[in-house]
């Protein structure tokens, strides 16, 4: 049985990752599995265990941490971490199914510097800061502070994008879906 590659797509906040990810999902197109991530919260209505997250408690995630059981972990807010587990990758590409990671830059550097070859990782660009900003507060979800705070994060990651396999500017949601597409196509071998 082939063993299953890994597709790690990252992104500043309001970049439109998530919904690029989500229509390359929904397309059925590709072999590709979600990866669970972990995380020390509480469930929350309608969330079920090992589906929508791996809910671990904030002492055996911190156990997890020092047993070197992640292979990318994060600290979101004071006492709320979020990571995924290396047995989730390896229980799936055993399997040979392909995954999707949606996560941070430094965690998807570090997966690509852990699985190599194995791994394809993919930065979705903004058109520009001044865009990025529009889109935020378009959204119309977060006060200024937390929208200027977002974009000083954003600059800081579009420095690491040069890192990353393949970097997709996200000018126009049908081409970047499309070129996302394209590149887990040719990634998975299943298109040239």
């Amino acid at each position: 049985m082939r063993k299953g590659k890994i597709i790690v797509v990252s992104a500043p906040s309001g970049t439109g990752k998530s919904t690029i990810i989500n229509k390359i999902l929904d397309s059925g197109e590709f072999d590709l599995h979600f990866s669970v991530s972990a995380t020390n919260r509480q469930p929350r209505q309608g969330e079920e265990p090992g589906v929508s997250y791996h809910f671990m408690s904030t002492e055996d995630f911190r156990q997890a941490i020092v047993n070197g059981d992640f292979v990318e972990w994060e600290q979101v807010y004071p006492g709320r971490y979020y990571g995924t587990l290396k047995s989730e990758i390896s229980k799936k590409c055993a399997a040979g199914h392909n995954l999707v990671l949606d996560i941070d830059v430094k965690g998807a550097l570090n997966v690509k510097k852990i699985y190599g070859g194995d791994a394809k990782t993919i930065f979705i660009k903004p058109p520009s800061i001044e865009a990025l900003q529009k889109r935020l507060e378009h959204r119309g979800t977060e006060a200024p502070e937390i929208i200027a705070e977002r974009v000083g994060r954003a600059e800081y990651e579009l420095s690491l994008a040069p890192e990353f396999d393949t970097v997709i500017v996200n000018d126009d949601l049908d081409t970047a879906v499309e070129n996302t597409r394209r590149e887990i196509g040719k990634f998975l071998g299943t298109m040239a």
